[in-house]
């Protein structure tokens, strides 16, 4: 019984300090929408990912074979992405994405987060974003080779460049209220 308490109070204590907030939902809302406006991508939203190529604790992660982005982006056609509808659907996917992007929550640690990013460059990404609503900041991270690149864009830059995606728009859309 003691075993079934335990697992309890973890599980708890992990969906309390991963909630969401209005200004994290907001952003992921508004970022899925944008990327879902272009024709190039296909967007999906806390997609797990199949992690079991690489030791996830090497990034002191505490998952032990699978990631959740709060998005991820493709540069493919929705068609080379969606399944035939008579087969079954795909709980953990191997294909990683383009673009993963994490929008930190109040009760996340930014460490936690950036722990994911190396994470995902070690699968395959091509390019990471970590979204800070409250202080209305996007860090968006890059590899080469194996350094791994950051530039910051916040309200008063104006425009967030990806140049890895082919990305440009004003991150103004991501914070504000509704897209227009």
């Amino acid at each position: 019984m003691s075993e079934l308490i335990e697992f309890e109070e973890e599980v708890l204590e992990e969906e309390n300090r991963d909630m969401p907030s209005k200004k994290h939902s907001r952003a992921q809302t508004n970022l899925t929408v944008l990327f879902g406006n272009d024709n190039r991508f296909t967007t999906f939203v806390e997609l797990s990912l199949d992690a079991t190529s690489i030791d996830l604790s090497q990034f002191g992660l505490k998952a032990k074979d699978e990631l959740i982005p709060d998005v991820c982006v493709y540069i493919e056609s929705p068609d080379e992405l969606d399944d035939d509808e008579l087969e079954d659907d795909e709980v953990r996917v191997k294909k990683m994405p383009d673009l993963a992007i994490e929008v930190l929550s109040p009760r996340q640690a930014i460490s936690d987060l950036l722990s994911k990013i190396k994470a995902y460059f070690s699968l395959g990404v091509k390019s990471c974003w970590l979204v800070m609503p409250s202080i209305r900041v996007i860090k968006l991270y890059s590899q080469t080779e194996s350094i791994i690149v950051s530039k910051t864009v916040g309200m008063e830059n104006g425009e967030i460049i990806d140049e890895i995606m082919d990305i440009r728009f004003s991150i103004e859309k991501v914070f504000r209220r509704a897209i227009v």
